[in-house]
């Protein structure tokens, strides 16, 4: 009974100092790659929460810290709504007019291959905004996945409305050149 407290004491010793340890540096990475804080500290809580739970000792804490926040970003872009695809339209032919992203993402059925082709999606999408500059990211995320008005936004941050719209026609232009590798794999698929 002993020893079985006192491992209990020093997994919870091994918690706390991994917490404290990367709790600083983990929540940067979240917050550069969410809208605000409150989402950074909810994401910072689940993966922490996570990392408690988890039955089986983690070997390479940061390691796994990390990849877990990625996860728990990707799932948290998910849930928000769906963005204005309008903005990300690939028709640039005839050819392509078979090609409707819309299609994919708003399909009611649940197949196996509209699921993957979701979960694609929102992986590349993911990565894609992963590449943009901070200010490209932040207001392409708020204008479209959050549906946050150029004006709010401008208020929020102090920067003029022309130059988020700016910004955010530089992250369309980005992620349209992005995807369409994505879609042209698929249409030749």
């Amino acid at each position: 009974m002993a020893i079985q407290t006192l491992m209990a004491a020093e997994r919870d010793n091994n918690i706390t100092n991994t917490i404290r340890a990367y709790s600083k540096r983990l929540f940067g990475f979240i917050r550069q790659r969410v809208a605000s804080k409150e989402d950074a500290e909810d994401i910072l809580q689940d993966v922490f929460y996570q990392f408690a739970g988890n039955a089986e000792p983690v070997e390479q804490a940061a390691s796994w810290l990390f990849t877990v926040a990625r996860n728990k970003i990707t799932d948290s872009y998910r849930k928000k709504k769906l963005p204005s695809i309008d903005g990300l339209s690939f028709a640039t032919s005839q050819d392509d007019e078979g090609f409707d992203w819309k299609e994919i993402l708003l399909a009611t059925n649940d197949s196996p291959e509209s699921t993957y082709l979701r979960n694609l999606f929102w992986e590349e999408l993911q990565n894609a905004l992963d590449e943009l500059p901070a200010e490209q990211r932040d207001v392409f995320i708020q204008n479209e996945l959050e549906d946050v008005p150029f004006k709010a936004i401008a208020e929020k941050t102090g920067v003029s409305v022309a130059t988020l719209i700016s910004r955010k026609r530089y992250a369309v232009l980005h992620l349209r050149e992005r995807l369409s590798v994505l879609k042209n794999e698929l249409l030749n698929y």
